[in-house]
């Protein structure tokens, strides 16, 4: 029988410490978040793995390191409204409650939000809910943060709408190995990015940038 807790202190001390992940609220959330609760039962023994961890078409828990980086970089407090565009089965918008005052977490899929609310049972400040990713979720903005919970070509312009001036919004943004974490952040209604590090994390459907018509 799988040892979970013993499992997620390693995954902790050799995932998420060794890739220069400092922040106490951070280490602390994944040591508190149960993993395997979030992943088909077939590979609930491999729940720690560093991985990404599929458990739809497509749609993957993200290994725990690069997630963790990102966290960090959200710097998310209780004081925040947080928006996490990406819900799957629910594991972010756990470590997130953990973090922030707030969660809604947003999913284009029916079922994995389905899934996430039974999963979120207990999580009583997050609220995971169904539409289009890409749009956002006006009903509870403006969000202090946005985190895009996989990599995108581009971030859609009516996120930074949902976003409360003074907020940030965290995405992955390109392909592969040559992805970048990236930082946006909103002041006076403007918006600057500031890509942090690489980041190869699995792509989010619906976050294909518009192509060009070239004649």
């Amino acid at each position: 029988m799988t040892d979970y807790e013993k499992a997620r202190i390693t995954m902790v001390d050799n995932q998420i410490r060794t890739t220069d992940v400092t922040s106490h609220s951070v280490l602390k959330a994944f040591l508190t978040v149960p993993r395997e609760a979030f992943v088909p039962d077939a590979v609930k023994p491999i729940a720690y793995i560093d991985n990404d961890i599929e458990v739809a078409p497509g749609r993957y828990v993200l290994a725990a390191s690069p997630l963790a980086k990102l966290l960090q970089l959200a710097a998310v407090t209780r004081e925040d409204l947080v928006l996490e565009i990406g819900c799957c089965t629910g594991y972010t918008a756990a470590l997130l409650s953990h973090l922030a005052g707030g969660v809604v977490t947003l999913d284009s899929d029916g079922d994995l939000v389905a899934q996430a609310q039974s999963l979120l049972t207990g999580y009583d400040n997050v609220q995971a809910v169904s539409g289009d990713m890409a749009a956002g979720h006006r009903d509870e903005s403006p969000y202090d943060i946005i985190f895009i919970s996989g990599a995108v070509e581009e971030v859609p312009a009516g996120l930074f709408d949902q976003l409360r001036d003074g907020g940030r919004l965290i995405a992955v943004v390109g392909h592969g190995n040559s992805a970048f974490a990236t930082l946006f952040t909103k002041e006076n209604g403007g918006i600057s990015a500031t890509p942090q590090f690489n980041s190869s994390i699995r792509p989010l459907p619906g976050f294909l940038k518009a192509r060009e018509f070239v004649f």
